[in-house]
C-alpha cells in the first residue's frame, strides 16, 4: 500500500470564477426538448387565444411543461416518468390553488412556497428525473400562490392543466413511433465514444483517470438505460453486445482500436440498423446475467431521500428566507426570489455557487432582452404568444450550453407569462425582477453556507464500503472454476455501478464546506484495484470479440482475445 499521506482538505475552499460562464457543447438531442416544448405548449395557449381566454395561460403551461423531462430516457421508462412528472404538476399546482383560495397572508404563501420547493427537490433528486428538474415544478407552484382564487374554480383550472399534461405526454411519447430504440442507441453510442478517448490513453497517458471515470459512467447509464423495462428485441441485445464491447476497452485500452469503436457509435447516431459484432456465441454467454438484473427490485425511494436531508433542508430554509426578503424590502411578486434560489441548489455549495452566478448573470441580461421586446410583445395577443414560443424553443436550445445562456430566454418568456392576464408596466417588472433576483440569490448562497452537510464524508466512506463489497463478490467469483451463470457478469456490473457512485460521491463531497478531511489515499486505492477487478471479469467471462488494430497493416479487425 501507498505511504502517502493525503492532504488536509481545507474547510472553507476557494469558490471560482473561471469557467463558470463559459460555454460547453450542446447535447446530442439540444433540439428535441426544444421542439417539444413548442408543441406541447402551443395548441392550448393559441387555443385560449382564440377563445380570448389567455387569462387561463398559466393552468395550461403547467401541463405543457411536464413535455420538458425525461427525454434521455428509454419509451418504456418515459411513459412512466412522464405521468408521475404530470401527476406531480397537478399535485402541486392543487396544494397552491387551495393555499391561495384560503390566505392572502402573504409570509404563509412564503412559507407554502418554501415546503413545496423543498418536497420538489428532494423527489426530484431521488428519481433523478434530470433536468430541469425541480425548477419548473417550484415555478409554476410558487407562481400560483399568489394568483387569485377561489374554491370554486379549482376544479376547473386542475382539469386544464391535467388536459394539456396528457397533450405533453403524447408529445413526449410521439418519437418513439419513429425511432423506438432512440435513448437506448445514443446511450450505448455515448459509452463507445467515452470507450474510445479512454483507448486513445492506453490506460497510462494524460487524462487517463479522469477518462476512465468518464467511461465508466457512460457505460453504467447506458446499461441503466438498457436495463429499464421494456422487451428485449433483437436491437436492444445488438446495443447490449455494443456496451460490452466498451466495457472491454475500459478494461484494455491498449488492445482496443478506438477508431472502430466511433465508427459504431457513428452508425448508432445514424438511422440505420444496429450494428452487429461477430462472435455472437460469446455474446450470449456476456449477458446471461441481464434476465436476472430485470428480476430485481428496485432500491425503495425512502432510502435515496435520506441523504439528500441536508441539501432539502437548504432548499426549504433558503426559499422561505428568500421571499421573506423580498417582503420585506416591499416586491410584489416575492415568489421570484423563492424560485430564485430553489434554483441554486446543486450537490454541493461550490457547483451552488457557480450556478448563482450563472443564474444572475442569465436574469440580468434576460431583463434587457425582455426591454426590447416588450413593445412587440404588447402589440397584439398573438405577438405575445408568438414571442413565449420562441423563447421557449430558445431556453431548451441554449441551456445545455451553460445555465446562463439559457436564462437568457427563460427570463423573458417568465415575464410575458405574467403579462397574460393583463399587460403591465414593463419599468415595473423588470424593477422587481432584477431586485428578487439579487435578493434570491444572495439569501440563497448563504442559506447554503448555513446548513451544512456534515454527512458528506460519511456518505463517501458508506460509498467505499460498497465498492468494497461488491468487488469482494466479484473477486470471490473471479477464484471459482465454473461460476454460476450470470453470476460474474451482475457482479461486474455491481461493482462497476458502486465504483461510478464512489466518483459521484467524492466529487460531491469535494465541494463541500465544513467537514471532515475526505480519505482520498483510500478513495484512490479502491479505484484502483476495482478497476483492476473489472478487467479481470472482463477477461474471464469467455472469449471476447475485441475492437483492435492488425499491429503491422494497422487495419482495422475483431481480433479474438482471451
Amino acid at each position: 500500500m501507498s505511504s502517502a499521506t493525503p492532504a488536509p482538505t481545507p474547510r472553507v475552499r476557494r469558490l471560482p470564477l473561471a469557467g463558470v460562464l463559459r460555454l460547453g457543447r450542446p447535447s446530442d438531442i439540444w433540439f428535441k426538448p426544444a421542439l417539444s416544448v413548442v408543441a406541447s405548449v402551443a395548441p392550448p395557449n393559441l387555443a385560449l387565444l382564440a377563445l380570448g381566454r389567455l387569462d387561463l395561460a398559466m393552468y395550461t403551461m403547467a401541463g405543457s411543461l411536464c413535455a420538458l423531462y425525461a427525454h434521455n430516457k428509454p419509451y418504456a421508462a418515459r411513459a412512466r416518468a412522464l405521468l408521475w412528472v404530470v401527476l406531480g404538476m397537478i399535485g402541486g399546482l392543487a396544494v397552491a390553488l387551495v393555499t391561495a383560495s384560503l390566505t392572502t397572508n402573504a409570509v404563509v404563501l412564503v412559507t407554502v412556497g418554501a415546503a413545496l420547493a423543498a418536497v420538489q427537490k428532494g423527489l426530484c433528486d431521488a428519481t433523478r428525473i434530470g433536468p430541469p428538474g425541480n425548477v419548473v415544478l417550484t415555478f409554476i407552484s410558487s407562481a400560483s400562490l399568489f394568483a387569485p382564487q377561489t374554491l370554486a374554480q379549482i376544479p376547473g383550472h386542475l382539469a386544464l392543466a391535467a388536459v394539456a399534461g396528457v397533450w405533453a405526454w403524447l408529445v413526449g411519447m410521439a418519437p418513439g413511433l419513429v425511432r423506438p430504440h432512440g435513448p437506448e442507441r445514443r446511450a450505448t453510442a455515448q459509452a463507445l465514444d467515452a470507450a474510445a478517448v479512454y483507448a486513445v490513453t492506453h490506460g497510462t497517458g494524460d487524462g487517463h483517470a479522469r477518462a476512465r471515470a468518464a467511461t465508466a459512467a457512460a457505460i453504467q447509464a447506458a446499461w441503466q438505460s438498457l436495463l429499464a423495462t421494456g422487451a428485449r428485441t433483437e436491437p436492444r441485445r445488438s446495443l447490449e453486445r455494443l456496451v460490452v464491447r466498451a466495457e472491454v476497452a475500459l478494461a484494455a485500452p491498449a488492445d482496443t482500436d478506438p477508431e472502430l469503436l466511433r465508427i459504431w457509435a457513428r452508425e448508432l447516431r445514424g438511422s440505420g440498423p444496429v450494428p452487429r459484432t461477430d462472435d455472437p456465441v460469446s455474446a450470449v454467454a456476456e449477458l446471461l446475467g441481464v434476465d436476472a438484473e430485470l428480476a430485481t427490485s428496485a432500491r425503495p425511494l425512502w432510502t435515496r431521500l435520506g441523504p439528500l436531508a441536508p441539501l432539502v433542508l437548504r432548499t426549504g430554509i433558503g426559499c422561505a428566507l428568500a421571499g421573506y426578503a423580498s417582503l420585506a424590502l416591499g416586491v410584489g411578486r416575492p415568489y421570484w426570489a423563492l424560485v430564485t434560489a430553489a434554483s441554486l441548489y446543486q450537490v454541493n455549495i461550490t457547483l451552488t455557487w457557480g450556478r448563482g452566478v450563472q443564474r444572475v448573470v442569465g436574469n440580468l441580461l434576460g431583463v434587457l432582452v425582455f426591454a426590447g421586446v416588450a413593445p412587440l410583445a404588447h402589440a397584439r395577443p398573438a405577438a405575445l404568444v408568438l414571442c413565449c414560443l420562441a423563447f421557449n424553443f430558445g431556453a431548451e436550445a441554449l441551456i445545455g450550453r451553460n445555465y446562463w445562456l439559457g436564462s437568457v430566454c427563460v427570463t423573458p418568456m417568465a415575464l410575458l407569462i405574467t403579462e397574460f392576464a393583463r399587460t403591465q408596466q414593463s419599468g415595473e417588472l423588470i424593477t422587481e425582477r432584477v431586485v428578487d433576483t439579487l435578493v434570491g440569490a444572495l439569501v440563497g448562497l448563504v442559506a447554503a453556507v448555513t446548513v451544512t452537510n456534515r454527512r458528506a464524508t460519511d456518505r463517501v466512506e458508506e460509498a467505499l464500503t460498497a465498492v468494497d463489497g461488491a468487488r469482494g463478490r466479484a473477486a470471490r467469483l473471479l477464484c471459482e472454476p465454473v461460476p454460476a451463470p450470470g453470476a460474474l457478469d451482475s457482479a461486474h456490473r455491481a461493482l462497476a455501478a458502486a465504483l461510478v457512485e464512489l466518483r459521484a460521491t467524492v466529487d460531491a463531497a469535494s465541494g463541500e464546506w465544513w467537514q471532515r478531511a475526505l480519505p482520498q489515499e483510500r478513495v484512490v486505492l479502491a479505484e484502483q484495484s476495482g478497476h483492476r477487478t473489472l478487467a479481470a471479469t472482463v477477461r474471464r467471462r469467455g472469449p471476447h470479440s475485441w475492437p483492435t488494430a492488425d499491429r503491422r497493416t494497422g487495419r482495422k479487425t475483431e481480433g479474438v482475445r482471451g
